[in-house]
């Protein structure tokens, strides 16, 4: 994103699921502000899977979303790894709100296509 307050929450978001991991009560907070950043500059695909991701947070005290693999294959759903007893839920979520900051990148897309994919089947 662009908006430099959106930068700086990000960067939050990141520094506070270092120090703490996943705190779901500060957490889902910083994603909702987050999410009216993206509202903001227009940005429906960061929207709706913002708001999908703090929807699965809330409901499942965790994040339980595997980070894309670097292969890409037609069905999106196998870009994920299938085991999701080896997710590492703060890596994997770090990786998510990291994505949001460089919406230029094609790859950061791409990305957040598969995590929204994975999130609405889940």
């Amino acid at each position: 994103m662009e908006n430099k307050k959106a930068i700086k929450l990000i960067d939050k978001i990141i520094a506070n699921l270092d120090e703490t991991g996943i705190n779901t009560n500060v957490l889902i907070d910083d994603i909702k502000e987050l999410r009216t950043y993206a509202l903001e500059q227009q940005v429906p695909l960061v929207v709706k899977v913002l708001r999908l991701a703090y929807e699965h947070i809330e409901s499942n005290n965790s994040f339980l979303i595997p980070i894309p693999n670097d292969e890409e294959f037609e069905d999106q759903e196998e870009t994920f790894n299938e085991d999701e007893d080896t997710v590492d839920s703060v890596e994997s979520l770090k990786y998510f709100i990291a994505l949001t900051r460089n919406l230029n990148n094609k790859i950061n897309i791409l990305d957040l296509k598969e995590y929204k994919a994975h999130l609405m089947a889940n």
